[in-house]
């Protein structure tokens, strides 16, 4: 590791969400980085190390964020980081601006608020090519000029530009000052600002500009109002400017002058002007675009078509699921085989170790073989579904998802961006959940937490197909198994958007009650996925990391069922004294005991639920799995399955509490045992009434 003679410096990657940051900060940081949560909230952050000659970066992407007047906990975030920095570290040595070259007008509004609290910005115009693609000429140096301070243009998919940035940034760390304001205000509310900054300044922490300071409280934004009062260096005349804020407010409203609306109106016209300056626009100048919008149009009339958008989705998750379906099952078979053949290499390790055999029973026949089977289960679909919804993503056709489905969950008083968590709910539950910080509204979001259960996640569809196979598709022409299978299944998920809507609009109508908020959805061009970094991302940080958090509860979960399937009370053991327990309930739901006892000891992982439910009909003392469909059939039949036991475990798979995984997370994301108890209630009744109505109608 080469020596470094100068400082660390911290520089803050800030911007709009969809204008390439995160590849921007991948490009510059590779494999040097990590990932967390921002001290006391529940919204992550990226942080990764580069260097440059003889100075060591650390970069911080901060949430995306179309302004810094907050409505959401990002965007509180990234604010708050640029005005106080995290911790005892104070702000950033340097900011970079990542700006999208197609859209640079939206994103000079962030710009210019950013530069209203430091000067050491750096901005970084990213997509060059696909600005040059829509005959769009963004002049950068020009962009440099008018605002004072260093301007690159990159294309950090294409891997072009992006050396250029670390110079820029290190030429605005040195900068104190700018040679103006950024923006010029309205002349009452520049005097206003100019009578009460003189008093913030003694208050305000080092760094923090009194203009920017003056500005927030003169239109009020309490959130910031809230936070300021917490970072005060010295309380001494704060109760006097605020005083005099009141009365600058009062006195300026009293001449018929919003402030807020003046201050957006000023930023506005300022992005607009610098626009104006910096980029030609052939398409502003005549009635014709370029060949990529016009391809984008044409691809957005046909995706978010009322008549079309929907058969088009749902033969996306159609083929979606086929792929998963018929390309998962030979590597999930070879995986079990080896990782379970490595079984009795590990007990006559251990037994050679001098452990008890029991321990090592428990260890081998408990702990490894469900570890195996969740790795075995989980992995391939994962290492399929994964890249494949990231291709999704990339490409540019989640937003239109979420465009489509808008409509639907506006009508239950939910968020239409529900559905893209409802997208990685299929992937993991647990992703899902986390996924809802994209929610701004505290109340939706709630809502999306509670019901991403109903989107049946990579652990639950492998039984479902199984038992689709086996009960509900029999007969079908050999080669056509496979089609009507994931048909099938997509009707069953259909079936789960549907719970979740009805779901939301009951949550909405009593403990959730409030009005949908209106949210900015914004529909980004379509791009040609990069596959290689698409199997990374989604290989390393969704893949792996849903793996590992499942494998961590898979083991205890293992030690825990073979002690309940090995201690006997009596004649049977209390695995079977269980499923005789809740038998009566089974029955009422079409089901049995042993099936309710089978997804109550999956609740680590319910990719264990079916192994269980043949232990426990075969009432044998280790986890078993079925060497083939007919196998597997001929052991459900003679245990009294049938179709109706067929249909209704489906409907329970699809309707009922959620993992340990996915339960832990709702925890950290709500901060509340008793939602977390409410996400785990609302599905099982869900499900529970679904049974018994399907059980009284057809059995």
């Amino acid at each position: 590791m080469q020596n470094i003679s100068k400082p660390t410096r911290r520089v803050a990657l800030a911007g709009n969400p969809n204008v390439g940051k995160s590849t921007v900060f991948n490009a510059l940081t590779g494999l040097h980085q990590h990932t967390g949560n921002w001290a006391g909230k529940t919204v992550a952050t990226a942080r990764g190390v580069c260097r440059r000659v003889d100075t060591c970066y650390e970069l911080i992407d901060l949430p995306g964020t179309y302004s810094l007047l907050a409505r959401s906990a990002e965007e509180g975030v990234a604010r708050d980081y640029l005005c106080f920095g995290e911790g005892e570290d104070g702000p950033a040595d340097a900011v970079s601006v990542v700006c999208d070259a197609t859209a640079l007008w939206r994103n000079l509004t962030l710009l210019l608020q950013i530069l209203e609290i430091t000067p050491r910005v750096a901005v970084c115009v990213n997509l060059m090519d696909e600005a040059k693609k829509r005959h769009l000429r963004v002049d950068t140096a020009a962009l440099s000029a008018h605002l004072g301070i260093p301007t690159v243009g990159i294309s950090a998919r294409a891997g072009r530009g992006a050396d250029a940035l670390l110079p820029a940034i290190e030429t605005a760390a040195e900068r104190t000052a700018l040679a103006s304001p950024p923006v010029r205000y309205p002349a009452p509310l520049e005097a206003a600002v100019g009578r009460l900054a003189p008093l913030l300044a003694p208050c305000l922490p080092s760094g923090l500009p009194p203009r920017f300071a003056a500005l927030r409280l003169l239109e009020g934004d309490e959130g910031w109002c809230q936070t300021i009062t917490a970072h005060l260096s010295s309380r001494e005349g704060w109760e006097e400017a605020e005083r005099l804020c009141a009365e600058e407010r009062a006195r300026l409203e009293a001449t018929g002058f919003t402030v807020r609306d003046e201050i957006a109106l000023a930023v506005s016209m300022r992005a607009e002007a610098l626009y104006r300056l910096t980029v030609t626009d052939p398409a502003a100048k005549n009635s014709s675009i370029s060949a990529h919008t016009a391809r984008d149009r044409r691809l957005d009339r046909l995706f978010t078509s009322r008549w079309l958008g929907f058969p088009i989705m749902l033969l996306l998750l159609f083929f979606l699921f086929w792929l998963t379906v018929s390309a998962a099952n030979v590597p999930s078979a070879l995986l079990a085989r080896w990782l379970l053949g490595m079984e009795e290499p590990i007990r006559a390790t251990l037994m050679w170790l001098g452990l008890p055999d029991m321990l090592c029973r428990m260890l081998t026949e408990g702990a490894w073989r469900v570890l195996a089977w969740v790795v075995s289960v989980m992995l391939p679909p994962m290492a399929i579904f994964f890249p494949l919804f990231t291709l999704l993503e990339d490409a540019g056709y989640l937003p239109r998802v979420a465009f489509n489905l808008d409509r639907g969950f506006h009508a239950c008083r939910a968020c239409g961006k529900q559905a893209m968590t409802i997208c990685m709910g299929f992937g993991c539950n647990a992703a899902g959940v986390t996924g809802c910080r994209i929610i701004d509204s505290p109340r939706e979001r709630l809502i999306a937490i509670l019901t991403n259960v109903f989107a049946p996640c990579n652990g639950r569809l492998p039984m479902m197909i199984a038992v689709i196979a086996v009960f509900l598709s029999v007969g079908v022409k050999d080669g056509w198994q496979t089609v009507v299978s994931a048909a099938l299944l997509a009707a069953f998920i259909v079936l789960g958007v549907i719970v979740t809507l009805l779901c939301s609009q009951l949550l909405s109508c009593t403990v959730l009650r409030g009005i949908p908020s209106a949210f900015t959805l914004e529909l980004p061009p379509y791009r040609r996925p990069q596959i290689g970094r698409v199997l990374i991302r989604s290989l390393l940080d969704r893949t792996l990391f849903v793996l590992g958090r499942a494998a961590a509860v898979a083991a205890p979960a293992g030690i825990l069922l073979w002690i309940c399937a090995n201690t006997r009370l009596g004649e049977a053991s209390i695995l079977r004294h269980c499923a005789d327990l809740l038998d009566p309930l089974g029955q009422l739901m079409g089901l049995d005991g042993a099936i309710l006892v089978a997804f109550l000891f999956g609740f680590p992982a319910a990719e264990i639920v079916i192994p269980i439910l043949l232990m426990t009909y075969s009432s044998l003392g280790t986890l078993v799995s079925y060497e083939s469909l007919d196998a597997l059939c001929l052991m459900l039949t003679e245990n009294g399955w049938t179709s109706v036991t067929a249909v209704c475990f489906l409907l329970f798979t699809l309707m009922h509490f959620p993992c340990s995984t996915t339960c832990l997370t709702i925890k950290r994301e709500t901060g509340s045992w008793k939602w977390t108890a409410v996400a785990m209630l609302l599905p099982t009744l869900f499900g529970v009434t679904a049974c018994i109505a399907v059980n009284c109608l057809f059995g």
